[in-house]
C-alpha cells in the first residue's frame, strides 16, 4: 500500500470516523471535544473549534494510527503484532492536536501538552504518530523524539522502528537504520535525541515528541528545539508527559511545570493563545489516595490499557505516605509534588523489630558509611537470604554535647577487620567519601570492599525503593537496635526527576541517619547476593 504524502495544506473536510472506532464526538460548549465515553473530557483541556478540527490532518492521522500503528510489546492492550486500535480518548486528543485555523490553513497549533499517568498508552499512540511525521508531512521532514536520557528518549523510537519492522507498506520505504529512520520518497528523516547528548547545529524540526518533559534536568534541548522549529512553515511539538517534581536542579520550577501552569491559565480562558494545546488527566488535589474516582481521572486507560487490581494495590502500599505516597501521587495520579517528604510511614520500621541470634557462620553483607568529625559513622549487617534481617555491629555517634568530638578512625578500623574476620562476609560495600584512603588498605589486605557511594541517586533511588516495598510489605526485620530505628525515622526523603531518595532533614542538622542509610544499602546487597545461584565462596581470614 502506497502511503500518501502531503506537501501542501489540506483542504476543508469533514472529519474522518476512524475504523473500528464509534464516530467522533461533538464539540462541547466552547468548541472544545467532547466525548461520552470514559477517559475524555480530561480535568484540564483547552478549548479547539470543531472547524479546527475538522479542517485539520487529525482525521489522517488517526487514520494513519488505525492503519499502520501496530502493539510492539505484549500488553493488555493485546499481544505484539495486533493492530492498534486507538481509543475514543486518544483519538480525541489526536483529531484536536492537529486541528488547523480555517483562515489562514495555518497548523492551529504550534506546542500539545498531554499530561496522564503512567502505564496509559502513552508510548504506543505516539510511535506511529511519529511514522506520520516521517512518511506524511511532505519532503525533508524532521522527525525528533527527545527525553532526558538517552535510554528514554529511544523508548518511542525503538517502538516506532519496531512498527516499521511489522508493516510492509512502511518497511518497504523506510530504511532503518541504528539511530535513523529514512523516508525514502520524501528523504525525511527520525531520530531520537536527548537532553545529556545533543548538537544545536542543523536541526531543522517539523515534529518533536517531547517524552517525560518532567525528568529534563533543564530547558536546555527544549528551547533549542523550540528555537529550531522556527525555521518551519507548519511544525508541532507534541509533548507527552507525567507529573513529576516540580523545581529542576536549579531549585527553580521546571519547564514542565511551568507549561502545565501556563495551560491551566489558557483553559481557564485567563490566557487566549491558541497556538498551545493541553489535555491533562490527573486526580483531584487533596483527594483520598484509594479514591477510584481519582483514578480514572488520571488514568484515562483504567479498567482498559490498566489494570484497576494493580492500581488498588499500589494504592494500598500508598496510603500511609513517604515514598510511596509521593511515587504513587506521581505516577498513579498524575499530579504535582514538592522536593522533599517524610520517608517511611511512622512506626512502620519500628515495628519490625524482633530478637534473633545470627551465627557468625551465616553469609552476610556488612555495610559501612564513615565520618570525620559532626556526623557519625556506622557498620551494620543484614543476612544474605531473601528476606534479610538487619542488625547494628557498631555505631560511633557525636555526643550532642562535645563539638570537638571526632569519629575514633583506630577503632573504626579495628572493629571492621574484627568482623571480616569473625563472621562469613560476602561483601563489604562502603561510601568512600572521606575514607577512601582506608578502604584501599582493607581491600589490599583481602577485605572484600565494594564501593557504594550513597550520595549518588542512580545507587540510593533504587535501593530506596526495595527498601521500602520490603519495610511496608513486612519483608524484614532487624534487631530493634534503639539507634537503628531512631535514624531511620530522621530519614527524610529528597524526590528529584531520578526519582526518591532517603537524605538528612538539612546538611546541619544533628538529626543522623547513617544507620538507617547502611540498612538501605545492606538490604539492597544482601538481596542481590540472595538472588544469585548458590556459589561457594571463601572467605578469607586476615589475622
Amino acid at each position: 500500500m502506497v502511503i500518501a504524502t502531503r506537501t501542501q495544506p489540506v483542504g476543508s473536510r469533514a472529519a474522518r470516523r476512524g475504523r473500528g472506532q464509534g464516530p467522533l464526538h461533538d464539540g462541547g460548549p466552547d468548541g472544545s471535544p467532547r466525548g461520552t465515553d470514559s477517559g475524555w473530557p480530561p480535568a484540564i483541556l483547552t478549548a479547539t473549534s470543531r472547524e479546527a478540527i475538522a479542517f485539520g490532518d487529525g482525521p489522517d492521522v488517526l487514520h494513519f494510527v488505525q492503519e499502520y500503528g501496530r502493539i510492539t510489546k505484549d500488553s493488555v492492550a493485546g499481544p505484539s503484532g495486533m493492530p492498534l486500535d486507538p481509543r475514543s480518548w486518544q483519538s480525541q486528543a489526536i483529531v484536536a492536536t492537529f486541528a488547523r485555523d480555517p483562515a489562514t490553513k495555518r497548523r492551529l497549533h504550534r506546542t500539545a501538552l498531554w499530561g496522564m499517568a503512567r502505564k496509559n498508552g502513552k508510548t504506543g499512540i505516539v510511535a506511529p504518530i511519529a511514522l506520520y511525521g516521517l512518511t506524511c508531512e511532505g519532503d525533508g521532514a524532521e522527525v525528533y523524539s527527545c527525553a532526558a536520557d538517552r535510554d528514554q528518549a529511544k523508548l518511542i523510537f525503538s517502538a516506532a522502528k519496531r512498527t516499521v519492522e511489522m508493516v510492509p507498506a512502511l518497511s518497504s520505504r523506510i530504511k532503518a537504520y541504528r539511530d535513523v529512520l529514512e523516508d525514502r520518497p520524501t528523504g525525511s528523516i527520525y531520530r531520537a535525541l536527548s537532553s545529556e547528548a545533543y548538537t544545536k547545529e542543523g536541526l531543522s524540526p517539523t515534529l518533536v515528541l517531547a517524552d517525560e518533559l518532567h525528568a529534563w534536568p533543564s530547558r536546555d534541548l527544549y528551547d533549542v528545539m523550540a528555537l529550531a522549529m522556527g525555521a518551519r512553515v507548519d511544525p508541532l511539538m507534541l509533548i507527552v508527559t507525567t507529573a513529576g517534581v516540580r523545581t529542576d536542579t536549579t531549585g527553580q520550577d521546571s519547564i514542565a511545570y511551568r507549561l502545565y501552569q501556563y495551560g491551566k491559565r489558557v483553559a481557564s480562558h485567563e490566557l487566549d493563545d491558541p497556538s498551545f494545546f493541553m489535555a491533562w488527566w490527573e486526580a483531584p488535589y487533596g483527594q483520598p489516595l484509594e479514591d477510584e474516582v481519582g483514578w480514572a481521572a488520571a488514568n484515562p486507560g483504567l479498567g482498559d490499557i490498566l489494570d484497576t487490581h494493580e492500581l488498588a494495590g499500589q494504592s494500598r502500599k500508598a496510603l500511609a505516605g513517604g515514598m510511596g505516597e509521593a511515587e504513587f501521587r506521581i505516577k498513579r495520579l498524575n499530579q504535582w509534588v514538592a522536593a522533599s517528604t517524610a520517608a517511611l510511614p511512622t512506626g512502620s520500621f519500628e515495628a519490625l523489630g524482633t530478637a534473633r541470634e545470627v551465627p557468625r557462620d551465616t553469609p552476610v553483607v556488612v555495610f559501612f558509611d564513615g565520618s570525620f568529625n559532626h556526623d557519625c559513622t556506622a557498620l551494620l549487617a543484614a543476612t544474605v537470604e531473601p528476606e534479610p534481617f538487619l542488625f547494628v555491629l557498631a555505631c560511633w555517634e557525636r555526643p550532642l554535647d562535645d563539638p570537638q568530638w571526632r569519629v575514633p578512625i583506630g577503632d573504626v578500623d579495628r572493629v571492621v577487620r574484627e568482623t571480616c574476620r569473625d563472621r562469613t562476609v560476602v561483601e563489604l560495600p562502603c561510601d568512600p567519601f572521606r575514607w577512601a584512603q582506608l578502604m584501599e588498605q582493607w581491600a589490599t589486605d583481602g577485605l572484600p570492599v565494594e564501593d557504594y557511594p550513597t550520595s549518588s541517586p542512580a545507587r540510593m533511588v533504587p535501593a530506596w525503593a526495595k527498601f521500602y516495598d520490603a519495610v511496608t510489605g513486612g519483608t524484614l526485620a532487624h534487631d530493634g537496635d534503639p539507634r537503628l530505628v531512631r535514624h531511620v525515622s530522621n530519614m527524610t526523603l529528597k524526590t528529584d526527576r531520578l526519582g526518591p531518595r532517603p537524605v538528612k532533614e538539612h546538611r546541619g542538622s544533628p538529626r543522623s541517619i547513617d544507620l538507617g542509610v547502611c540498612a538501605v544499602g545492606a538490604y539492597d546487597r544482601a538481596t542481590w547476593h540472595a538472588a544469585q545461584a548458590p556459589v561457594v565462596r571463601i572467605v578469607p581470614r586476615f589475622f
